[in-house]
């Protein structure tokens, strides 16, 4: 049994480390997702206030993305589609939760850790995992979708506290006596660094799938009580305590990356690793942080909650010395539902049939030719909250059930007038953008090219399923 590139696929007995056409072994890949991370929150990408050294240090020593796209404008359903590889029109989750159950993935699901595991990989997921429910041996816990090790949240609303009762370890609840009501003292994102830093180590010689997804810097604000991070930003005047806050969390993200890269080194598996840095969605405005202060979306339109490019374009770094050329960039637009079958290219696995991404390893490896462009791309959104900043952009439809469509660069939003998105198309508000003219999506063409108007509305009908759809292993090629 082969691979779509030639290679021994599952089942074919041949070492997990086989070469690739160029003579590398297959690479370890840590993939870092950041929660809530605008794209202009790293230096590498024009920040100022905040400083990101270690992450601008991945970026010149590897390449940035400038066109990557998250799968949703909030957590839960970016996340899903992020793992499965489908956008939001087919996606098992494609909203975070209401007041009713917390979405969750199922045995029909396949995510790229099962993907990876089946190649021989050793697979971890350390941080928020964002779905329910809240209890063990079940098919959506991270150990039933490919990870074989698992520390953190498993839900989305857990993973709201920074100094939290206890964390999951794989199917136990690990308690944390140190958080109490009266006290907190410790602080997860720190227990993810180590965890991280702990499995890197323990699997240097094998290869790995490390998934690191700390909640930082989602609301609320909450630096660690003491050192560096804590300190780092207490002197800026007319910053608000979130904001301070906000600024601290990112530069503890920022070193949490440097370690992991430090980690590497010292165990020798910097060249045999893949080290893909992203985040969720685009910058949010909760708990107090002003997202303006630190232009995290640039010059673009929106926040998180938006279908504006503001909502949804998130950062993309790839690092990798001697694989991935040093101070690379790409154009093109990439959405995180890529990333599936871009891990499972680099791992010579096989990627599962009928998923809506399209491998980007080409980009990354320089082995393979050239990737495929995306007919188009897609999202949805349907939150049960907005807020204030990200309501005005949508001029008061927050609420509102919206698609959007990429189709080259033309950009299509249309909103329905509530929560139903079965009603006729004449409800519905629809505005057209030329990113290529305006990439802050100020001028709507609708009204001046109706029949393209037309034409992306229809695409986005059959982008749509109302039963989700799942990418099948069996049969797939790379």
């Amino acid at each position: 049994m082969t691979g779509g590139d030639g290679s021994p696929g599952p089942g074919s007995g041949s070492g997990p480390y086989e070469a690739d056409p160029l003579g590398r072994r297959r690479p370890n890949i840590v993939l870092v997702v950041a929660d809530d991370l605008g794209q202009r929150e790293l230096g590498a990408y024009g920040q100022r206030l905040i400083k990101t050294p270690r992450l601008d240090e991945v970026a010149a020593e590897g390449m940035r993305f400038t066109q990557a796209y998250a799968a949703a404008a909030v957590c839960a359903p970016s996340r899903c589609s992020l793992l499965t590889g489908m956008h939001a029109g087919h996606a098992r989750v494609r909203q975070n939760p209401f007041n009713g159950a917390q979405g969750a993935l199922g045995d029909a699901d396949t995510t790229f850790a099962e993907v990876l595991r089946e190649r021989g990989y050793r697979t971890g997921c350390v941080g928020k995992w964002g779905f329910g429910p809240e209890v063990p041996d079940q098919p959506s816990h991270p150990n039933s979708r490919g990870f074989d090790e698992f520390y953190g949240y498993l839900t989305h609303h857990q993973a709201h506290d920074y100094y939290p009762a206890y964390l999951w370890d794989n199917g136990e609840r690990a308690s944390l006596p140190g958080n109490t009501l009266e006290r907190r003292t410790t602080y997860a994102p720190d227990l993810f660094r180590r965890r991280a830093l702990d499995f890197i180590r323990r699997h240097a010689d094998e290869p790995f799938l490390l998934y690191l997804t700390p909640n930082s810097p989602h609301a609320p604000s909450r630096a660690p009580h003491s050192g560096p991070y804590a300190a780092a930003y207490e002197e800026e005047r007319g910053w608000s305590r979130a904001d301070k806050a906000h600024a601290a969390q990112v530069g503890h993200l920022d070193a949490t990356v440097g370690m992991i890269v430090d980690a590497l080194r010292r165990e020798g598996i910097e060249k045999d690793t893949v080290l893909l840095f992203t985040s969720d969605n685009g910058p949010h405005e909760e708990g107090g942080t002003d997202p303006d202060l630190f232009v995290g979306k640039g010059p673009l339109r929106g926040y998180k909650r938006n279908l504006y490019e503001g909502g949804i374009r998130v950062p993309l770094l790839a690092w990798s010395p001697g694989r991935i050329a040093a101070g690379g960039s790409s154009d093109r637009p990439t959405p995180l539902i890529d990333m599936l079958p871009t891990l499972a290219h680099l791992g010579g696995a096989r990627a599962p049939g009928g998923i809506d991404g399209l491998s980007a390893a080409p980009l990354i490896d320089g082995s393979r030719g050239t990737p495929k462009s995306h007919s188009y791309l897609y999202w949805y959104r349907n939150d049960p909250i907005s807020t204030p900043r990200a309501d005005a952009v949508d001029k008061g439809r927050g609420n509102t059930v919206c698609e959007a469509l990429r189709q080259d660069d033309w950009k299509a939003v249309r909103f329905a007038p509530g929560r139903d998105r079965l009603v006729p198309d004449d409800e519905w508000d629809v505005e057209l953008y030329d990113l290529r003219e305006d990439p802050g999506e100020r001028h709507d063409l609708a009204a001046r090219h109706p029949e393209v108007a037309d034409r992306m509305v229809r695409r986005m009908r059959r982008a749509w399923s109302d039963r989700p759809r799942s990418g099948a292993l069996e049969g797939a090629e790379v």
